[in-house]
């Protein structure tokens, strides 16, 4: 069963959501991707579809340890709309569980008032749906359960911050440099 879920929707940026699924699994991290759209395949904001791994209407969160939003449009307003996937992030911040998302999609969590005093970045110009957040322009910023992280450029830190969440520095370290990536 799935630590991590992943959720894709029509229009999410490839990059941020298949650089996260690839990383954690590199490090051994379960990770799911879930479709939100009722379809396994999935078109992304460049045209690039991928096929999920499971339906968010036929998924079992109960072992969720933390729920992933990529950016991208139109995707991360498909969802903001969704209202499942609302509710779940809802109880998942009220359990104090890990929430990490990146580029546009921490507006989601600001939109849904999951971003309450704590220490936020998104892409440039989503700065005021960052509700209630304290607004910083770092590439990545971990605050209480959150992880959020600024778009595309910043993906392999955004990884990295996951996957040092659940194994440490050294393993994200090691998977970075894996990957040749110094920076």
């Amino acid at each position: 069963m799935s630590e991590v879920y992943i959720f894709l929707a029509d229009g999410f940026e490839e990059i941020e959501g298949l650089t996260v699924t690839d990383l954690l699994r590199r490090a051994g991290i379960d990770i799911t991707m879930v479709s939100i759209t009722g379809s396994k395949e999935i078109t992304g904001a460049h045209n690039i579809k991928v096929i999920a791994d499971e339906l968010f209407d036929e998924t079992d969160y109960n072992n969720a340890s933390m729920l992933v939003l990529p950016g991208g449009m139109p995707g991360t307003t498909h969802l903001l709309e969704h209202k499942k996937l609302r509710e779940l992030l809802l109880k998942h911040n009220s359990e104090n569980k890990m929430i990490a998302a990146i580029c546009a999609a921490p507006s989601v969590l600001g939109m849904h008032g999951i971003l309450e005093d704590k220490k936020a970045t998104c892409y440039p110009g989503f700065e005021d749906k960052l509700v209630g957040a304290v607004y910083t322009n770092e590439k990545v910023v971990k605050d209480k359960n959150v992880i959020t992280s600024k778009g595309l450029g910043t993906a392999i830190d955004f990884a990295a911050s996951i996957i040092e969440h659940y194994q440490g520095k050294a393993a994200a370290d090691r998977i970075k440099s894996s990957i040749q990536y110094e920076y």
